[in-house]
């Protein structure tokens, strides 16, 4: 798709039903966030998700999924990651696997086995030449270790295109990626409201499913206390 030019669509989905919904459209890559353990099970931070529980979002959206290939993060936190890959690879079904760490360890993640998205240190560039020349060997360095596609944050469009343009393989971004990348990634909870910050701060997305899902259940409440029969099985 990089040689053609084609544009990546990656999605962010923690459950099944979602991964249903996603496996009926086009996408090419369906994420597992670690983020999940925030989003979905009300954890303070990231770091406190745990491979184990990785694997059981893993698992539940690689039921959903038919077409698309599944990717799911390693957590930060985890120590072991050559072991942490093959788990969520042998057990979990995901195809790659998402990791932020430097090229030797990528390389020992695919010298046993397990494809990799590597993802290049979570900092904004600034755009200044020394800068875009050391995030570019990094990238480059990841590629060399045997990386399958990068994905870069807050790539900005002066270090974004230069990373894009030094390596061969894709380089997807979301968290302020843009347009200069090989393809994005969004959170579809993000993109379609299903987050109760929907209800309150009217951002800029495709839906509001929050706001649906509100007047639903308000009216399926309204049904029960009136004595009305309710809507649906």
């Amino acid at each position: 798709m990089k040689r053609d030019a084609q544009k990546i669509v990656a999605v962010v989905v923690y459950d099944y039903q979602l991964a249903q919904i996603v496996d009926r459209t086009d996408v090419d890559i369906v994420s597992v966030g670690d983020s999940v353990g925030v989003n979905m099970w009300g954890q303070e931070k990231e770091d406190d998700i745990t491979v184990d529980e990785m694997l059981l979002a893993c698992k539940a959206v690689r039921r959903g999924v038919t077409r698309g290939l599944v990717s799911c993060d390693i957590p930060s936190s985890t120590t072991d990651l050559v072991s942490a890959a093959r788990l969520l690879v042998h057990e979990g079904g995901a195809e790659l696997v998402k990791v932020e760490a430097d090229a030797e360890s990528v390389r020992a993640i695919v010298d046993a086995g397990p494809a990799v998205w590597a993802q290049l240190s979570g900092r904004a560039a600034d755009g200044s030449g020394l800068e875009v020349a050391e995030i570019v060997r990094e990238a480059l360095a990841l590629e060399a270790a045997g990386a399958s596609l990068i994905d870069f944050r807050h790539s900005g469009p002066i270090a974004g295109p230069a990373v894009a343009a030094a390596v061969s393989i894709p380089v997807v971004g979301g968290l302020g990626g843009g347009p200069w990348l090989d393809g994005r990634v969004r959170l579809v909870m993000n993109a379609i409201g299903y987050t109760a910050a929907a209800l309150d701060d009217g951002g800029d997305r495709y839906a509001n499913v929050a706001r649906i899902g509100l007047e639903a259940i308000t009216s399926y409440a309204h049904d029960v206390r009136a004595g009305r029969q309710i809507k649906g099985k």
